[in-house]
C-alpha cells in the first residue's frame, strides 16, 4: 500500500498509453466527470463500457454520444479497470453490485479517496486501486480534451497489487488529457484531507460565510444592500481571478496601493488566530473522521439537517438581492446560454 511518494509532476512523455490498447474501462456514471473521461477515453482509442442502472436517465445520453451501455455490474464483469465516478453517498452501493466481478488483476479506480480513506469500500487485497483526479469540472476535463489542451490532476496509487499499477494510472491520465497539462502525485490521504478541509475552511464553507458576514456588516451598519452585496460579493470574481492567474502577488499589484494597504494591514484582524485555530479544529475533524461519520450518519437518515441548512442559505437576503442586481448585467444571458450548452445528466 502506497502512502508517501514524491511530490512529482508527470507529462505526457511519462506515459505510455499503449498500455491500455487491449483494456477495457468500464466508467460507472455518466455525470460531470463519468461523461468527460468516458468520451476522452474513447477519442483516445480506448475500449469503454458506460456502468448505468437500468433506469438511468443518463443512458440515452451516453448511446448518443456513442458509447456502449450495460449495467454496472455487466460493465465490470468485463472490464479489467472499473473507474468509480458516481457521488461519494451512493458509491459503497454500487461497489458491492460490482465487487463479485473484480478478478486479481484489475484496478478500481477512483476520482476523490473519500470511501477508501475512510473504509467505506475496502478492495480485495490482490485489486489495484488507483486514484485520477482532474482538478476541474468535467464539462471543462472535455471541452480542454477536444481544444487539444489539457486539464491539470492528481494522480495516487492506494494499492499496487499488479506492481503495473502507477504505469496504468499514468495511461489512464494520457488517455483523458491530463498529462498534456500535468499530473501532480499525491496520495490518498492526502488528497481526500486537503480536499474536504478546502471546500470547509475556504472554498465553500469560509468564504461564503466571510461574504454573508460582510454583507450583514454593512446592511446592519445603514448601508444600502446593493452596495453591499456588490462590495461584498459581486467583485469577488474580479479578485479570485487575479489570484488565479498569477497568484496573491498578481492580485496585490493589480489593485489600488489604498486596497493593497487596506488589505494587508486588517486582513489578518478579521482571519486572526481565533479563525486559524477554528480552521485547525476543522482539519482535526477532517483527519480523525469525525466529519466523515457525520456526513454518513447525515445521508443515513436522510439528510434532514443538510436540507434544512441548504434552505436556510438559499433564503438569505443576500440571495435574493443579488438575483436582481445580476440582471444588470451583459454577461447573465450569456451565462445562461452557455450553462444549457454545458448541461450534463447528474452523476448516476
Amino acid at each position: 500500500m502506497t502512502d508517501e511518494p514524491d511530490t512529482t509532476i508527470y507529462y505526457d512523455d511519462d506515459a505510455d498509453e499503449e498500455r491500455l490498447a487491449n483494456t477495457t474501462v468500464a466508467v460507472l456514471g455518466y455525470g460531470s466527470q463519468g461523461h468527460a473521461h468516458a468520451q476522452n477515453l474513447a477519442d483516445s482509442g480506448v475500449d469503454v463500457v458506460v456502468g448505468l442502472r437500468e433506469d438511468s436517465s443518463s443512458r440515452d445520453a451516453a448511446e448518443a454520444d456513442g458509447l456502449r451501455v450495460a449495467t454496472p455490474k455487466e460493465a465490470a464483469s468485463e472490464a479489467s479497470i472499473v473507474s468509480v465516478l458516481v457521488p461519494d453517498t451512493v458509491q459503497p452501493a454500487v461497489y458491492d453490485d460490482v465487487e463479485p466481478e473484480l478478478e486479481p488483476g484489475d484496478t478500481l479506480q477512483f476520482a476523490h479517496g473519500f470511501n477508501i480513506h475512510y473504509g467505506q469500500i475496502e478492495p480485495p487485497e490482490d485489486v489495484d486501486v488507483t486514484m485520477v483526479a482532474p482538478k476541474s469540472p468535467g464539462h471543462l476535463v472535455r471541452r480542454n480534451y477536444e481544444a487539444d489542451e489539457g486539464t491539470p490532476g492528481l494522480l495516487a496509487v492506494y494499492r499496487d497489487a499488479s506492481g503495473e499499477a502507477k504505469a496504468e494510472a499514468l495511461a489512464y491520465a494520457k488517455a483523458i488529457g491530463c498529462t498534456r497539462a500535468g499530473v501532480v502525485e499525491t496520495t490518498f490521504r492526502e488528497e481526500t484531507e486537503t480536499d474536504l478541509f478546502g471546500e470547509q475552511a475556504v472554498l465553500c464553507g469560509g468564504i461564503t460565510e466571510l461574504i454573508k458576514a460582510g454583507y450583514e456588516t454593512l446592511v446592519d451598519a445603514g448601508y444600502s444592500p446593493e452596495m453591499a452585496y456588490f462590495e461584498c460579493l459581486n467583485e469577488m470574481k474580479l479578485i479570485v481571478d487575479l489570484m488565479y492567474e498569477g497568484g496573491l502577488g498578481e492580485m496585490w499589484d493589480s489593485v489600488s496601493d489604498t486596497a493593497e494597504y487596506g488589505g494587508l494591514t486588517r486582513g489578518e484582524v478579521v482571519v486572526d488566530d481565533h479563525a486559524r485555530e477554528n480552521m485547525e479544529r476543522v482539519l482535526e475533524a477532517v483527519q480523525n473522521g469525525d466529519f466523515a461519520r457525520e456526513w454518513i450518519l447525515e445521508n443515513q437518515a436522510g439528510r434532514p439537517g443538510y436540507r434544512q441548512r441548504r434552505q436556510a442559505e438559499k433564503s438569505h437576503d443576500i440571495e435574493e438581492v443579488g438575483e436582481k442586481l445580476r440582471d444588470l448585467f451583459a454577461w447573465a444571458e450569456a451565462s445562461e446560454s452557455s450553462e444549457e450548452k454545458a448541461e450534463v445528466p447528474a452523476d448516476d
